[in-house]
C-alpha cells in the first residue's frame, strides 16, 4: 500500500511543478506527513525534486535533513536543487559533505556555477573533475560548458572545451556536436559552425535546427531557408524551433511568399495551434508588413501567451499602428494576460511615436507599481517617450535614476535633447558617454549630427561625422549624409552642401533633396532649388514635395505664373499637397484644427481669444510676416490667412481649456511658418505660458517671449 501510495504522490507531485504551484506541493507534503510515518526514500526524493524545481532549497534540505539513510540520488537531487537557487554557497558545501559522488553530482556542480555566470568556479570544477577521473564525464558535461563558453562570448574556452571533446572520444555523440555548433554559431565564428555541422557524421533533427537558427542569428537568413529545404529533402523532423528560426529568417528578408509557403507547411503538419508557432507567424507577417495576415492569425490562435500578445503589439507599432498598437494592450489585459519588460517597452514606444505622453504617463504609473521599472528595456522606452514628448526634464530624472544605463539609455537622452535642439546638452552628454568607454551606434550620431545643425555647429558636426568610419567603424547610411545636407543648407552654406553632394558615394534620398530644396526655399536660392526640385522628382515623381517647395521658392520671389504652372502641373498629375493641421490633446481627447478651421465646437470662443490676443501683439509690436503666405492675393487678405494658421488655433484652445498651471502642447505634421512661430514668442509673453510646439523638424519651447531654439530651426 505504502509503494501505491508514494507512487500516486509522485505523480501529483510532478503534475504540481509542471503548473508551478507550489503552495500545491506544499499541502501534498503535509498530507504525505499526516498518512505516512516513514515516507520511503523514493516518495522523499521526489519532494526534494519538487522544492528545487520551484526554487525552495530550504524545504527541499528540510525534507533531505529528516530522511533516515539518504541514498546517492538524494544527494544529487538536494545538490540540483540549490544548484537551481543560485545559492553557490551552500551547493558547494553540500558538494563537499557528499559520501560519494558519480557524474551527476560533478555536472550539478559545474551547471550551477555555469548558469549563474561564473566562469572560474565552473572551469575550475571541471579541472577537479578531470583530476578525479575523466569515468564521469559525458556529454551533460560538455555540453553545459559549451553553453557557458557561448553565453560569456568565450572563445577560447570554446576552442578549448572542443579540444577535450575530441581528446576524450565524444567528437561523434550528435548531442554534443549539436551543442557545439550551437557555440560556435552563438559567438559568431559561424564558419566553423557550418563545417562542423557538415562534418558531422550522424545529424538529427536537433542538429539541422541548431545550425539554422545559428544563421538566422548571425544575419545569413538566405542560408538558413536554403538549409531548411535540404533538411526537408533529408526527411528529417521538423518541430516548433526549426518552424521558428525559418520564419524570422523568411521575416529578416521580407520573403512573404516563402513565408506564406511556410505557413502552409506548418498547417499541414499540424503546428498551426502551436503557441510558439503562432507567434513567429506573427512577428514573420509584420516584418513583412502585412498586418491582415498577422491579425487572422492572431484571431484564430487557441492559445496566447505573453509572447504572442507582445508580438501582435510590437508589429502593430513596427508598421506605424501605434494606436492598435495601445488598444491591444488593454485587450491583453482585460483576457489578464500580464506584460512582461518587453511587452510594456513596446507599448510605451508606441506612445512615443504618437507623442501621447498623457497614455505614456500611465504606463509610465504602470511600470512602477509592477517592479517592471528595473528592467532596462522599459526605462529606455520612458527616456524615448520623454524625450519625443519634449519633457527632457523627466528623461534626465530617469536616466539618473537608473542603476543600469546601457549604449540604449544613453542614445535616447542624446536624441532626446537633440530633438528639442539642446546641442551643448547632446554633445555633453554624447562625450561622457565615449568617455565611459561605450561604443555609439548609428542612431547616436544621428541625434547628435541633427543636434549640431538645429544649433549651426558646422565645422563640429563635420568632425563628428568623420569620426564616424575613422574611430568608430560605422559607415555613415542615407540618415547620416542627410543630417549633413542639413547641417551645411541650413546654415546657408548651399553651395558647400551641393558640393557635399557630389562627393557622396550614392546619391540622396527623397528626404535628402526635400531637406536641401527646404533650405533653398528659406535661403531663396533658385539655382540649387530647381537641381533638388527635378532630383526629388526623378527619384519620386508621385511625391509632391518637389512641387510645393519649389514653387514656394517661386512665389516668395513674386514669380506667380511659374507657381502657378507648377499647381497645374500637380493636378494633372493628381498630386495633392497634404493639408497642415495641429492637434491637441485635452481630457483624453484629441482636438485636430485646418487653417481658418470653423467645425470645432468651440470656434467662436477660440476665434475671439485669437482676436484679443492680436490686439495685444500688436501693441507690443508684433508685426505679420506675410512672405509665409504662398498665395497672389492682396496683403490684407495674407495677414488674415497668417491669423488662422492651424497651430493658433490650436494654442487658441489650449489657453481657454488648459489649467494654468500646465504647459500647452501642441503638435503640427509641418513645420512651423516664420510668422506663426514669432507670434508665437508674443503669446507666451502676454499670457505667460509655456507652450510646447512639436513640428516636422524638431520642439519648440515658447517662454517668456522666446523660443529654444533661439530662433534657429
Amino acid at each position: 500500500m505504502s509503494g501505491s501510495s508514494s507512487n500516486q504522490y509522485s505523480y501529483f507531485l510532478k503534475l504540481c511543478c509542471e503548473t508551478r504551484n507550489q503552495t500545491q506541493v506544499k499541502k501534498l507534503h503535509c498530507h504525505i506527513l499526516k498518512t505516512l510515518s516513514n515516507p520511503e526514500p523514493f516518495l522523499s526524493n521526489n519532494l526534494i525534486n519538487a522544492y528545487g524545481n520551484l526554487r525552495n532549497p530550504l524545504y527541499a534540505r528540510n525534507v533531505f535533513d529528516k530522511m533516515a539513510q539518504p541514498n546517492p540520488f538524494s544527494w544529487n537531487t538536494l545538490l540540483s536543487a540549490y544548484s537551481k537557487s543560485g545559492d553557490l554557497s551552500t551547493m558547494q558545501d553540500i558538494f563537499n559533505l557528499m559520501p560519494s559522488r558519480d557524474g551527476v553530482s560533478w555536472n550539478s556542480l559545474i551547471s550551477g556555477y555555469a548558469v549563474h555566470g561564473s566562469v572560474t568556479e565552473a572551469v575550475g570544477t571541471y579541472s577537479m573533475m578531470l583530476r578525479d577521473g575523466s569515468v564521469n564525464l559525458n556529454r551533460i558535461t560538455f555540453s553545459t560548458l559549451l553553453m557557458l563558453s557561448s553565453s560569456k562570448g568565450q572563445v577560447n574556452l570554446g576552442r578549448a572545451i572542443h579540444g577535450h571533446i575530441q581528446k576524450f572520444g565524444f567528437k561523434a555523440c550528435v548531442f554534443v556536436g549539436s551543442s557545439l555548433v550551437d557555440m560556435y554559431s552563438k559567438i559568431g565564428v559561424v564558419e566553423d559552425a557550418k563545417r562542423l555541422f557538415h562534418n558531422m557524421k550522424e545529424r538529427d533533427s536537433i542538429s539541422w535546427t541548431t545550425m539554422i537558427t545559428g544563421f538566422v542569428q548571425n544575419g545569413l537568413d538566405r542560408d538558413a531557408l536554403n538549409l531548411f529545404q535540404e533538411m526537408r529533402l533529408a526527411g528529417m523532423v521538423i518541430d516548433q524551433y526549426t518552424f521558428g528560426s525559418v520564419l524570422t529568417a523568411c521575416g529578416g528578408l521580407k520573403l512573404l511568399e516563402e513565408g506564406k509557403q511556410v505557413h502552409a507547411f506548418i498547417i499541414r503538419k499540424d503546428y498551426k495551434d502551436n503557441v510558439f508557432v503562432g507567434s513567429a507567424l506573427l512577428d514573420m507577417y509584420c516584418k513583412c508588413r502585412n498586418v491582415q495576415y498577422a491579425e487572422a492569425v492572431f484571431r484564430r490562435m487557441r492559445h496566447r501567451n505573453v509572447v504572442s500578445w507582445t508580438a501582435m503589439l510590437v508589429g502593430y507599432g513596427q508598421n506605424g499602428f501605434s494606436e492598435e498598437a495601445i488598444k491591444i494592450f488593454s485587450d491583453m489585459q482585460k483576457n489578464a494576460i500580464e506584460p512582461d519588460d518587453f511587452t510594456l517597452g513596446s507599448v510605451i514606444s508606441s506612445c512615443a511615436n504618437l507623442a501621447s505622453l498623457e497614455e505614456g504617463a500611465q504606463f509610465h504609473a504602470q511600470a512602477l507599481m509592477s517592479g517592471l521599472i528595473s528592467f532596462i528595456t522599459v526605462s529606455n522606452a520612458l527616456i524615448t517617450l520623454y524625450g519625443k514628448c519634449g519633457s527632457v526634464e523627466y528623461c534626465n530624472q530617469l536616466f539618473d535614476e537608473m542603476v543600469f544605463r546601457d549604449e540604449v539609455s544613453w542614445t535616447a537622452l542624446i536624441s532626446g535633447y537633440a530633438q528639442f535642439g539642446n546641442a551643448d546638452k547632446t554633445i555633453t552628454l554624447f562625450e561622457k558617454m565615449l568617455a565611459q568607454g561605450l561604443r555609439p551606434d548609428s542612431v547616436t550620431f544621428i541625434g547628435v549630427l541633427s543636434a549640431c545643425s538645429r544649433a549651426g555647429l558646422v565645422e563640429r558636426g563635420y568632425r563628428y561625422f568623420e569620426s564616424m568610419s575613422r574611430d568608430h567603424g560605422i559607415l555613415p547610411i542615407h540618415d547620416h549624409y542627410t543630417c549633413m545636407i542639413d547641417l551645411l543648407s541650413r546654415a546657408g552654406r548651399i553651395k558647400e552642401a551641393q558640393d557635399f553632394i557630389h562627393k557622396m558615394p550614392f546619391p540622396p534620398d527623397a528626404v535628402g533633396w526635400a531637406t536641401l530644396l527646404s533650405s533653398c526655399r528659406v535661403h531663396s536660392n533658385l539655382e540649387v532649388g530647381k537641381w533638388a526640385a527635378e532630383s526629388l522628382l526623378d527619384l519620386e515623381p508621385t511625391n509632391p514635395a518637389g512641387y510645393i517647395l519649389l514653387s514656394s521658392i517661386y512665389a516668395a520671389k513674386g514669380k506667380w505664373n511659374t507657381v502657378a504652372q507648377l499647381r497645374r502641373g500637380m493636378r494633372e498629375k493628381g498630386l495633392r499637397k497634404d493639408p497642415g493641421c495641429s492637434w491637441i490633446k485635452f481630457k483624453n481627447k484629441l482636438y485636430i484644427f485646418s487653417a481658418d478651421d470653423f467645425s470645432s465646437p468651440f470656434y467662436d470662443q477660440i476665434y475671439a481669444e485669437l482676436e484679443k490676443l492680436n490686439e495685444k501683439m500688436i501693441q507690443m509690436g508684433y508685426v505679420p510676416d506675410a512672405s509665409s503666405v504662398l498665395h497672389d492675393v492682396e496683403e490684407l487678405e495674407k495677414i488674415k490667412m497668417l491669423g488662422h494658421h492651424s497651430e493658433r488655433l490650436a494654442i487658441a484652445f489650449g489657453l481657454i481649456f488648459i489649467p494654468r498651471h500646465c504647459p500647452i502642447r501642441v503638435v503640427k505634421n509641418l513645420r512651423v511658418c516664420r510668422d506663426c512661430h514669432n507670434a508665437t514668442k508674443y503669446i507666451s509673453k502676454i499670457t505667460q505660458r509655456e507652450i510646447l510646439v512639436r513640428d516636422a523638424v524638431r520642439f519648440h519651447l515658447f517662454k517668456d517671449g522666446a523660443c529654444s531654439c533661439g530662433d534657429f530651426w
